[in-house]
């Protein structure tokens, strides 16, 4: 029998113990978060915390694993059709083969984890499952938003044997929320061990940019803009390349300021936040018409641009601008961010974080925080009227089968 799902959202938070947890604990178990992002670069993020879902009190093993190329056809596909149906009448066949694809090869990507780091099972509390976002449609003008994640969290609890997280958007959305983004409540954890925090924020560059600013118990966040799909999709299309690596095409270009301002006319970025994107929001459609070169060019400095944008939006003057995701690997972006936003920009490994875990970092601690019974957003991150509960939590049974 599959594992019993268990509605994290209808917990009614007068319940829960909520007596202080020893914060050092020992022996206290991991927490394990899987992320693939929005940009699909074929790879698996896999992060180990030990985690009360408050504070990290340890940061374990992580890895980028790729998956097979099959999966990777399948989880594209999907995404592809998703566009197609968007949101109306019958889900697309194919989202069932990528979510039973997708999370056989996490499921296999956390054993392979644990195993070589020489960590039982039974030394994991949760897995965060994110899964893979096919469609994202943010509310406006009183439609109702939605959103759409690719993930069997009972067939990873039965594979595993130990408790997943998964569907943490859903509920957020439901409440009137943008469903995005969830990680700043992680990013504020983090931003709180550096001291005052005021003048900095985190940026993280995958598919679309997002932006966290926190000041005491005060959080802000939100999408910017664009970041690396238009830059992906353009490269790809115009040149069969996965990628701008090394942002070699867009330093050799021509940013075309006239059309960059257009971009920026976007009625988007008057909107106050919270605001959310998909990565569709803004096509890499926008540059046609220029070269390679300068299409890449313009699409990097919009995304910089956006930065700048959202930037002049927080409550204070920001100084530093942390970054984390695939983007900061783009000297090209970070070079355009440095000179669009006049902040100092640095990579997260600048405050030895780890860059390519954060995101699947924050699913572990947000899992946590979902078995707690604490709120994974709040109105001034995704625009829910209230702190919000969210995910849905399937029972592992102790020993995992390790195979569907």
């Amino acid at each position: 029998m599959p594992p019993e799902a268990v509605d994290q959202h209808s917990i009614d938070p007068e319940t829960i113990d909520q007596d202080p947890i020893d914060k050092d604990l020992i022996g206290m178990k991991w927490s394990v978060g899987l992320m693939t992002g929005t940009v699909l670069d074929g790879n698996i993020d896999v992060a180990l915390l030990r985690t009360d879902g408050e504070r990290v009190l340890e940061f374990g093993p992580w890895q980028l694993v790729p998956y097979e190329s099959a999966a990777v056809a399948l989880i594209a596909e999907a995404i592809e059709q998703a566009r197609e149906w968007n949101f109306a009448g019958r889900e697309p066949a194919v989202f069932g083969a990528a979510t039973q694809a997708l999370s056989t090869e996490q499921a296999l990507a956390v054993l392979g984890l644990l195993e070589e780091a020489g960590i039982s099972s039974r030394d994991v509390d949760v897995v965060g499952l994110h899964g893979q976002t096919v469609l994202h449609r943010a509310p406006h003008q009183g439609r109702p938003g939605r959103t759409r994640q690719l993930g069997d969290g009972a067939l990873m609890a039965t594979m595993l044997g130990v408790d997943v997280v998964c569907d943490f958007r859903s509920n957020d959305v439901a409440q009137g929320g943008q469903g995005a983004p969830l990680s700043p409540v992680y990013h504020q954890t983090l931003l709180h061990e550096l001291g005052d925090s005021r003048h900095q924020a985190f940026l993280n560059l995958g598919g679309v940019a997002n932006l966290t600013w926190t000041a005491g118990e005060r959080l802000i966040a939100f999408d910017t803009g664009p970041a690396n799909a238009p830059i992906n999709d353009w490269v790809r299309g115009k040149a069969g390349l996965a990628m701008d690596v090394d942002g070699q095409l867009g330093s050799q270009g021509r940013v075309d300021e006239d059309r960059l301002l257009a971009m920026l006319e976007h009625p988007w970025f008057k909107q106050s936040y919270p605001k959310s994107l998909d990565r569709f929001s803004f096509p890499a459609s926008l540059a046609e018409g220029l070269t390679l070169i300068d299409g890449a060019a313009t699409l990097t400095a919009f995304a910089a641009a956006s930065v700048a944008k959202g930037l002049s939006m927080l409550p204070a003057r920001t100084d530093t601008l942390i970054v984390g995701g695939g983007g900061r690997r783009n000297p090209t972006l970070m070079h355009m961010l440095g000179e669009r936003t006049g902040a100092e920009v640095v990579a997260a490994e600048a405050c030895q974080w780890r860059g390519d875990a954060l995101e699947a970092e924050a699913f572990a601690y947000l899992a946590q925080r979902s078995k707690r019974g604490l709120p994974l957003s709040f109105p001034t991150t995704t625009g829910v009227p209230s702190p919000t509960l969210g995910g849905v939590l399937y029972k592992g049974e102790g020993e995992g089968t390790g195979a569907v």
